[in-house]
């Protein structure tokens, strides 16, 4: 993965902070001893001892210096993942689990998750729909309209390789919490007369449970759930989502608007009118 944090890997942050601190007290000792031997020189006496001074809060400030940088560079690696310009990736680089985690538990991901819900609300509102009832909009449902971030809490919010096993027993508790921002459009959508499609990566065999998750949060009246069937397992996402599509549009379906938390949800063909990419930097799905 092109990441520019890969040269931190080799060592580790405290191994990395002593190599910076020791190069600091040696450019010290050179410039004490430089000092000592002019002063000796000229006054034709031995030097004094050796004493070292060096601010107090240097420590502190290199590990600042070195905190900056490493906050910095997984700031660019979120905006590239975001961007869709990243290789595929499997996991959150380690040197960015802290920042992916305060991230995701702080104000950042759900000031971004309302900004894409009143784009994508502004976009509805702005749509004059048909009186046949074809004016289609398309929801995905994990990290579109349910949250696994108590399943990601768990597991290292993306640090770990995905295990579909370990997942599969969390959907099937039914827990996923909605996401407020993304029920705040659903709900408008639904109110303002669009048809909703949920199309989900999830497997058919699942289409219960997730109904009852989907009911306990709040999320109801959808036209269709989608999800695999035993015909769609092993396909890409982004096939598998574009072939569904592809049907809802011979069937006559303008879909106008698409939601959806990876890229291989908004990708493909046929395209809809609009997109609204939600942030996720904990997993990628092609």
């Amino acid at each position: 993965m092109p990441f520019l944090l890969d040269s931190f890997r080799s060592i580790s942050t405290m191994g990395l902070f002593r190599i910076v601190l020791l190069f600091s007290l040696c450019s010290l000792i050179s410039r004490a001893f430089s000092h000592e031997t002019v002063n000796a020189h000229n006054n034709h006496i031995l030097p004094r001892p050796l004493i070292l001074k060096y601010p107090d809060n240097l420590i502190e400030t290199q590990l600042n210096q070195f905190n900056e940088e490493v906050k910095l560079q997984c700031t660019t690696w979120r905006f590239a993942v975001e961007a869709n310009n990243l290789n595929p990736w499997k996991t959150v680089p380690r040197e960015c689990l802290e920042y992916v985690r305060d991230y995701m538990m702080g104000r950042g991901y759900g000031l971004d998750l309302e900004r894409v819900s009143n784009e994508a609300g502004v976009y509805a509102k702005s749509v004059e729909l048909r009186d046949d009832g074809k004016d289609a909009w398309i929801f995905d449902i994990d990290e579109t309209l349910l949250s696994n971030l108590p399943y990601y809490q768990e597991h290292g919010y993306g640090l770990e390789i995905f295990d579909p096993v370990e997942f599969d027993k969390w959907v099937e508790k039914a827990m996923s919490p909605a996401i407020e921002a993304s029920l705040k459009l659903y709900e408008e959508v639904l109110g303002l007369g669009f048809k909703i499609f949920l199309l989900t990566g999830r497997s058919e065999k699942q289409r219960s449970i997730t109904v009852d998750n989907l009911i306990d949060a709040g999320v109801r009246y959808w036209d269709k759930l989608i999800l695999r069937s035993s015909d769609d397992h092993g396909k890409l996402a982004i096939i598998y989502k574009s072939e569904k599509r592809n049907k809802m549009v011979q069937e006559g379906y303008r879909i106008l608007g698409n939601s959806g938390d990876q890229w291989s949800d908004l990708l493909g063909s046929p395209m809809p009118s609009r997109s609204f990419k939600l942030p996720n930097p904990m997993y990628y799905i092609p």
